[in-house]
């Protein structure tokens, strides 16, 4: 994607909505293969709401109406803030969704509310 745009590293770093954009495709392309080898065949999708209002990165659709929710920040320590979104979609649709993760760029694992966690991008090769 990078190549494509002609955009150096430090071109992104600079950049947070490009960041933001880069993490997001690189967090989906980590996982579209993993799609294909599950025996539950997920699929993957985007989410925005007609006026906008919840917008979430990468939903997950296991079958059977099952749900795992996915926001990507670019950033190291993301707050319970940073997961309003996955909370309304849980809200919304309790008995289907399974969890929500934010990913993020820091270390740590750690809980952001009810079935939402953060988590490190690394913790998908791991």
């Amino acid at each position: 994607m990078t190549a494509a745009l002609r955009a150096s590293v430090s071109g992104v770093m600079r950049d947070g909505n490009l960041l933001g954009r880069v993490l997001d495709t690189f967090v989906a392309a980590q996982l579209r293969p993993e799609t294909v080898i599950s025996a539950e065949r997920p699929r993957l999708h985007h989410l925005r709401t007609h006026d906008s209002r919840q917008e979430i990165d990468i939903i997950i659709e296991l079958g059977a109406r099952r749900l795992i929710a996915i926001e990507v920040k670019a950033d190291a320590a993301p707050s319970e803030h940073d997961s309003r979104h996955l909370a309304w979609l849980r809200d919304s649709h309790d008995a289907d969704f399974l969890a929500g993760v934010v990913f993020h760029t820091g270390p740590r694992l750690y809980a952001l509310g009810e079935r939402t966690i953060a988590a490190p991008i690394s913790v998908l090769w791991g």
